[in-house]
């Protein structure tokens, strides 16, 4: 279970592929900058009582790929040490991300959940627009992310052009396959987190019914109603109990944090 948490934070947009959306290619980056550092705690609960089940961190900095600058960002998820016995997460994912066009060039997987390892490298060819990593070479959209260029690319969206319960596709590969990406926008609201309490703009991405999902839009996430749209809450039901995802710290950020209204 632990290591389905340190995933859905990783994750936290995936939906089965039924189109590909490339309703926003040319997105430019207005939202993050090289040195941003996010940190999250993730909470599990049965009872109504959530426990601290793990933790995730993702950073950001300015690099080269084959002369090309790119933002080299890396998302790594722990299970809390209380529970290694118990089964022990130490997951870690990199994406290098094109800075003109906020598309992936390349996808870094190394993933060790109870002794049970993946390593995936991908190579995406905007111009063939093809993945190819070990499995092969597969065919993509002219716009896809990865899972960790995805959630960076979704904090560009200017959700003020939306109305409540408009839709937002975008597609996405993960696993040698072509995913779609919606996201339901619901409006703006306070959120109280364990971090403080922040105006916030509310969404929900569709989920397929799977293994601790039930399928739907019964996920909810709130990013901050600022520039800089960090997620700060995500919640969710799941097969057995709900999760909670809370942002715990921040570095670096790019722009005020000004939809913050009060810190614990």
């Amino acid at each position: 279970m632990i290591k389905r948490l340190i995933f859905l934070l990783i994750v936290l947009l995936t939906t089965k592929s039924i189109s590909a959306g490339d309703d926003f290619c040319g997105l430019r980056n207005n939202a993050f900058q090289q040195g941003e550092s996010i940190s999250y705690t993730i909470y599990y609960s049965v009872i109504g009582i959530y426990i601290n089940a793990g933790a995730a961190t993702f950073s950001v900095n300015a690099e080269k790929l084959n002369n090309k600058p790119v933002y080299h960002v890396i998302g790594s998820g722990t299970s809390n040490s209380r529970y290694d016995w118990i089964f022990k997460v130490r997951d870690q994912y990199e994406s290098y991300i094109d800075t003109n066009t906020l598309q992936p060039l390349k996808f870094i997987r190394n993933v060790d959940e109870g002794g049970y390892k993946i390593n995936e490298n991908i190579t995406f060819n905007k111009d063939q627009n093809t993945a190819t990593s070990s499995k092969g070479v597969v065919k993509i959209p002219a716009c896809v992310q990865d899972v960790l260029s995805a959630i960076y690319y979704a904090r560009n969206i200017d959700y003020s052009k939306y109305n409540p319960d408009e839709k937002i596709p975008f597609s996405m590969f993960l696993d040698n396959e072509v995913y779609s990406l919606y996201i339901k926008y619901l409006g703006k609201e306070q959120i109280k987190t364990k971090y403080g309490t922040f105006k916030a703009i509310k969404f929900s991405p569709l989920l397929v019914k799977g293994t601790i999902f039930s399928g739907g839009e019964k996920m909810t996430v709130w990013v901050t109603d600022d520039a800089n749209h960090i997620p700060v809450r995500i919640e969710s039901p799941i097969s057995v109990g709900s999760v909670k995802v809370d942002m715990m710290g921040y570095k670096n950020l790019r722009h005020p944090l000004v939809s913050l209204m009060s810190q614990r």
